[in-house]
Formats: structure tokens, sequence, C-alpha cells
């Protein structure tokens, strides 16, 4: 029961943010774009501002983009099995590859683990945003059979507002320039509120999500892949991660994570199956439910 009260909370505001889109009709890209552009990049500096810099943030990167690279493997290689075609592979791709980390994973950990893992949890979470933004869109071009060019894939990074507030912040620690403790406190109390807010605005996401018709066994594939198979390789990933126990805690829960609502945005954005994507990522954060304490559980979290 403990464990599972870790997980409800935060699911509680999943239904707030669901609840109040489905009454309110809310502009979500207005929201949203407030947390894109100004509360997570805050939050995102507080953290590599903060934190010292050392060999822990490229392992997480070298080991996300090996996992990743293996879960691209297994599931084009079931996706031929089945003689699916590109838009299918496509989409089920987008849904397998990309947790939710920072709308659910990155909450999950502050609450079932304490402040400095939720640390490495935004870490893991910028690393992230910054392989959707770029290999999200590659995928969702080739699902959709568009040809996508280099440029425009690295004009799409240069959009996302989090990794200059982390160039940024790594720069001045670097340098080791003290900001102001006025100016901090303001940059640490925007970066607060980002978590609350991205946490709603999930809620709100799967309030507007539209779904057709999905094939089962491709849905039934992309949350098996997400829920179970992601996990359990993140783990194996783990005994060869030369960091911290906590981080790899944290790698293995987050990456146990349901489907990324950016994902299905990018999806819908590139028109590559959205309504699998959309149906994965209501199944997996429905399913989360149950399997987040599970895997705390096997983690000996919150016990």
């Amino acid at each position: 029961m403990s464990l599972l009260m870790i997980v409800v909370p935060v699911f509680l505001v999943f239904v707030i943010g669901f609840t109040a889109q489905k009454l309110l009709k809310m502009d979500i890209k207005s929201v949203s774009s407030v947390s894109l552009y100004i509360l997570f990049p805050a939050l995102a500096f507080t953290t590599f501002y903060t934190n010292p810099l050392d060999g822990e943030f490229l392992y997480a990167l070298l080991f996300s983009l090996i996992l990743m690279l293996i879960l691209t493997v297994i599931t084009i290689v079931i996706a031929r099995f089945l003689k699916y075609g590109r838009a299918e592979i496509g989409a089920m791709l987008l849904g397998v590859l990309f947790p939710n980390s920072g709308n659910y994973g990155a909450p999950v950990v502050l609450f079932a683990i304490n402040a400095a893992a939720f640390d490495y949890a935004i870490m893991l979470t910028v690393i992230h945003t910054f392989i959707i933004s770029t290999v999200g869109i590659f995928i969702a071009s080739y699902g959709n059979g568009a040809a996508i060019t280099v440029r425009e894939g690295l004009r799409s990074v240069m959009r996302v507002p989090v990794i200059y507030a982390v160039v940024i912040a790594i720069v001045l620690q670097l340098i080791h320039f003290k900001i102001p403790p006025a100016f901090m406190e303001i940059i640490e109390m925007l970066g607060a509120a980002s978590i609350p807010i991205v946490m709603l605005i999930l809620g709100m996401q799967l309030a507007d999500m539209k779904f057709g018709h999905s094939r089962v066994t491709e849905v039934t594939g992309l949350v098996t892949m997400r829920m179970v198979v992601s996990p359990v390789i993140a783990t194996g990933l783990t005994v060869f991660m030369p960091i911290d126990d906590t981080f790899k805690l944290v790698f293995i829960i987050l990456n146990a994570m349901p489907v990324a609502a950016n994902a299905t945005m990018i999806a819908a954005a590139y028109n590559t199956k959205p309504d699998t994507v959309s149906l994965g990522a209501l199944l997996t954060t429905l399913l989360s439910l149950i399997a987040l304490p599970i895997w705390l559980w096997v983690l000996g979290v919150g016990v």
C-alpha cells in the first residue's frame, strides 16, 4: 500500500488536469509554452548550475543512447516479422523509445526517493528531451514517408529552450560565476513551479487525445516494450554503468515510465499513426498505476 501511495498522489494531479481540461477546455498550447519556455528551463538551469559536473551525466547520455539502440533493433525486428509498414514502425518506435520522464518520472522520483535523486531525474529528462527533439523528429518523418534533412533536424533542436539553459548553466559553473542570491531564488522559484504544471499538462493532454482505429498487435507490442522490456534492459545496463547507485535507480525508474506525451504530439504533427501512439500513451499511463509500484518494490524503493 505504501508503494501505491507513492504513485497515487502523482496520478491524482493528472486526474485534476484531465478533469479541468474536460470542463474548462483550456488552451493547452499556451500552458505548455509557459512550461517549455520558462519553467522547465529554469529547473534545468538550477540543476546543472548547482550540481558539480562530473562524468555521470555523460555516462547517462551514453547508456540512454545504448538503450535506445537496443530497443530500436528489437522493435524493428518484431515489426518486420509482423510485416508492418513504415507508418506502423514509426509509430511503435515513437511509443517505445521515449518515456514520460518529465511530466511523470521526475515527480515520482522526488516522492519515492529524495531531492538528490530528483536532480538526477532532471538530468535524464534533459537527455530525453534532446533525443526526442532530434531522433523523434527523424523517426516521425520516416514513418510518414517524408524526407527530413539534417539541417531541419538541427533547427528543431535549436528551438528547444532547455538546451540553452543547460549550456549557460554549465558555462557559468565552469567559470565559477556566482549568481546573486536574490536572482537565484527567482530562478529556483520558477523551476519549482514547473513540477505541478507539467503534471497538470499531462492530464490535460490525455483529455484531448483522439483515438481512432489501431491494430491490437501494434498497441500490445508498444505497451509491452515500453512498460516491460525497456525497464528490464535498463536494469541490465546499470550493471555496466560506473555511476552512483541512486542514479542507477533513477535510470531504471525513468525508463519504466509510460509513453511520452511529446511523442503523441510529434506523431500527430507528422501524421505517423497518431491514433496508435495516443492509445499507447493512455494505456501505458493507466497501467503505470500497477506497474510502477511493482518496479519500485523490485528495486527496493519506498519499501
